[in-house]
């Protein structure tokens, strides 16, 4: 437990995590993977290249720091980032191991002015922090033992089947004939592989792409192509180029918060652009056989790089109460109104509350950070509750480090 005199020194520590706080944890991910290169198997080398892993650390240490004495400020913070930690494997000896370096990092970086004290307050406040995280990751754990599924499950690509020019959907089935673990629409599978050429094993998360219940997993995969100081993506080109029907990959069990209030009556508000229309479309597959209003908006480049259009489509129309539009960013002189695509641009507050159905709404959001912050925007001047705003967005906002 922290002790009081403590508490006050993660307080204090708020400005200079503000100021420190990308320097430090760059640090940190430098000698943690110079000590123990292994650990690289667990951590997309991409997100290390521009600073945007060690920026996302830097923003989760502040939130933690600013909300010591009211952890359950971050409940949801902590639940996303368990979820994560559980489809990559963590185990309770990396935290000693993390710990250790986070601390050497603070003392290397803020030299003379890391005192004894700020570092027995940092230990301890890691402690704490490490045993919840642990706890609850294991409960995580005992969930995916009950079922049958421990750590990551060989499973064979049944089918494999392209989407539109970026994406393509994989089909996945036990190579032992387990049953699937359940899951809920908007959660995602841990995707372990080595890449040839590769030193290390490489997870990524990829969200289920279609309803619970059925005979397989899908999951839908953009192809990431180089941008900025990133890369092409090495294990999405790789699973597009090099994976064929019938190899195998290491499968975790589905994990994941960001997932549908079943308690709710309320209509449901679907907004993705992008990749983001895959737990969005999970989504819409459970709901579409209910009765309940549903809204599905959709904005994508261009029609080459649209998914699933044809069955969100049909499935809009399965019933009344279900209404779907679809925006491309750039028309084409082929595409048609109501068949390819709605309106041209982006998701705007008009075309969304000209959509809305009566009454409160959930609203469900998923895609690149523009986007959104974009339709965060848009809620904020619709006064939308935050509780009944759903967004998968994994680490807290950057922007918070520079926060007054």
């Amino acid at each position: 437990m922290l002790t009081e005199s403590q508490r006050e020194i993660i307080r204090a520590t708020v400005p200079v995590l503000r100021v420190h706080g990308e320097q430090i944890t760059e640090r940190f991910y430098s000698d943690l993977f110079a000590a123990h290169p292994a650990l690289l198997n667990i951590f997309n080398p991409v997100n290390q290249r521009p600073g945007g892993q060690a920026r996302n650390l830097a923003a989760s240490i502040l939130a933690y720091a600013a909300n010591i004495d009211r952890l359950d400020q971050l409940g949801g913070m902590i639940e996303r980032i368990a979820h994560k930690h559980g489809s990559m494997g963590v185990r309770p000896e990396h935290y000693p191991i993390v710990g250790q370096f986070l601390l050497g990092a603070i003392a290397g970086v803020l030299g003379e002015a890391a005192t004894d004290a700020i570092l027995d307050a940092w230990g301890a406040a890691y402690g704490m922090l490490a045993d919840i995280m642990i706890g609850r990751e294991a409960e995580l754990y005992a969930a995916g033992t009950a079922a049958h599924w421990e750590g990551y499950k060989t499973c064979i690509v049944v089918k494999k089947e392209p989407e539109s020019d970026s994406m393509v959907s994989l089909y996945l089935s036990p190579a032992d004939g387990t049953p699937l673990p359940p899951f809920q629409p908007g959660q995602y599978l841990g995707v372990k592989l080595r890449v040839p050429g590769q030193a290390t094993d490489q997870i990524r998360q990829y969200s289920l792409s279609t309803a619970p219940g059925g005979r397989f997993y899908r999951i839908t995969v953009r192809r990431e192509r180089a941008a900025g100081q990133a890369p092409h993506g090495l294990v999405s080109n790789y699973l597009h180029d090099g994976i064929r029907e019938g190899d195998t990959l290491g499968i975790h069990a589905p994990l994941g918060d960001f997932t549908l209030d079943e308690a709710s009556d309320r209509p449901v508000v679907l907004l993705s652009a992008g990749s983001g229309i895959t737990p969005m479309l999970s989504m819409l597959e459970h709901l579409a056989p209910g009765t309940g209003p549903i809204l599905f908006l959709h904005a994508t480049t261009n029609r080459a790089h649209h998914a699933f259009g044809a069955h969100v489509r049909k499935l809009a129309a399965s019933r009344p109460g279900i209404q779907a539009a679809i925006f491309y960013e750039t028309v084409g002189h082929d595409d048609v109104v109501g068949v390819h695509h709605d309106e041209a641009g982006r998701i705007t507050e008009a075309a969304l509350t000209a959509r809305l159905p009566a009454g409160e709404c959930d609203f469900y959001s998923c895609g690149p950070v523009g986007f959104m912050h974009a339709v965060e925007g848009i809620l904020d001047r619709l006064d939308v509750p935050k509780a009944r705003r759903h967004s998968e967005v994994f680490v807290p906002d950057a922007g918070f480090l520079s926060a007054a």
